[in-house]
């Protein structure tokens, strides 16, 4: 192996090293215990030494659990081992392969991203549950990315495969998770504040873990406990905006009967509902950003976070890093090598191709392109903190110089897999995907830069 291969063998190593730490910042069963503390029959909620809120427990008769998210099974073993055999109760919905053994609580396996019966059984059992709480019991809500997938029980006439077409429409026209949240909310009958009208009056501890840039709690999961934002009206001018066709007769119906005021708006701010719901963000990708880059500093390099609320197609975005790998090499600025230049956020695909991929790998790829011509000390790396990209496998990859000749040597000549959207197969076949297995959290993404 010639000394440049070594060099960039090590600049990938430090990569997945500096990935995988900020993982393990924004573990959900370590948010939960952070930020929900038991002394005698006080209940403290918030860091420790620093509590937001603090509810009496001997005012309670039970308390219990729901959730969904792609985090909530370790969301729910955090609170299990806080309150052991005085839960009464316990029930969440996660994603496929996303669970974990846990005494006290159903887990019902369901579909993500396009929602499955699965779903839709546990969503019934989950408001079920809630619409015979009273005021005496205590309600742990554990809400994660992939919830709005997750609880997706139809509004009204609306039927599950009405609500699967939507939502792969949506997907697909590249409209970003606070609009699809948004079309969720109104043709739902869970989301958008809709479990906390269910849950009144009980008491309701929401603890959310964030997937959504800006940490904008009415589009975590679609916001089920929280007041809901957006309206009829906004759901109506996505449609126009990406100007879907062959929307269902049933949704194109209740939207409609929503704009005309003929079905109840989803809870506002001002709702009554609310005043016994505390909400709280225990993880979010800041503190995935920051904790990559404590590491980077520990393996030597230098490092700036860009942001936390990186938006965008997916193909723009990528062109930005690369131009700022090449104005490291070439000015030393924003930061002279070593150095590591980290983003997050979540970006959007246009899909155009019948090829198979996701966000990340399609950025990794259009990266690739734009790296060619740089000295192979240049390492980008760009995953999802859940560990599944789009309908793959892999969390990301991790491209450099080289990724685009190792693709062209093997007979596949990256541009036209960049076009068909199929960068998953390119980046298989050139050894360049991050395969971690399902993570069991979810704070959107994290991209690195990393330049030596």
């Amino acid at each position: 192996m010639n000394t440049q291969n070594k060099e960039l063998n090590a600049i990938r190593s430090d990569a997945r090293e500096i990935f995988r730490n900020s993982l393990m910042a924004v573990d959900p069963y370590k948010a939960v215990k952070r930020f929900i503390h038991i002394e005698g029959d006080r209940l403290l909620i918030g860091m420790e030494g620093r509590p937001e809120a603090e509810l009496d427990l001997a005012e309670f008769d039970r308390i219990a659990l729901v959730g969904a998210g792609k985090a909530a099974a370790p969301m729910a073993r955090g609170i299990e081992e806080l309150f052991g055999k005085k839960i009464r109760k316990g029930l969440i919905n996660v994603k496929y392969g996303f669970t974990e053994k846990l005494a006290f609580t159903g887990i019902i396996e369901s579909g993500h991203p396009v929602p499955d019966k699965n779903g839709v059984k546990g969503t019934e059992k989950i408001l079920d549950f809630l619409r015979r709480a009273n005021e005496k019991d205590l309600i742990f809500s554990l809400i994660s990315g992939g919830g709005s997938a997750l609880l997706p029980q139809p509004a009204r006439n609306i039927t599950l495969s009405e609500k699967q077409k939507i939502t792969r429409d949506l997907l697909a026209c590249g409209a970003c998770i606070d609009e699809i949240n948004a079309i969720r909310k109104h043709i739902s009958s869970s989301k958008g504040g809709q479990m906390a009208r269910a849950a009144f009056p009980a008491s309701i501890v929401n603890l959310m873990l964030s997937d959504v840039v800006g940490d904008k709690m009415d589009v975590i999961a679609s916001g089920p406990f929280v007041p809901d934002t957006s309206t009829f009206k906004d759901a109506w001018g996505i449609f126009k905006k990406y100007d879907l066709k062959g929307i269902p007769a049933a949704i194109h119906d209740h939207i409609k009967l929503g704009l005309e005021g003929q079905i109840p708006e989803t809870p506002k701010e001002n709702d009554k509902i609310f005043d016994r719901v505390l909400t709280y963000i225990v993880g979010s990708n800041i503190l995935a950003l920051e904790a990559a880059s404590a590491m980077a500093k520990k393996l030597g390099y230098r490092t700036l976070i860009l942001s936390s609320m990186v938006e965008g197609e997916t193909k723009e975005i990528a062109r930005v890093h690369t131009a700022i790998a090449k104005e490291i090499l070439k000015t030393g600025r924003p930061i002279p090598p070593p150095a590591c230049i980290i983003s997050g956020g979540e970006t959007t695909v246009t899909i155009r191709g019948d090829g198979l991929g996701g966000r990340n790998q399609e950025f990794c790829l259009a990266s690739a392109l734009d790296l060619i011509e740089l000295p192979p000390r240049v390492v980008l790396l760009s995953g999802g903190t859940d560990g599944n990209d789009g309908p793959t496998d892999a969390a990301g990859a991790m491209v450099d110089p080289l990724t685009v000749t190792r693709g062209k040597n093997a007979g596949m000549p990256a541009e036209r897999f960049l076009d068909r959207n199929d960068a998953y197969h390119f980046l298989n076949k050139t050894k360049d995907l991050l395969m971690t297995g399902p993570t069991n959290t979810n704070v959107m993404d994290v991209r690195l830069v990393l330049v030596r």
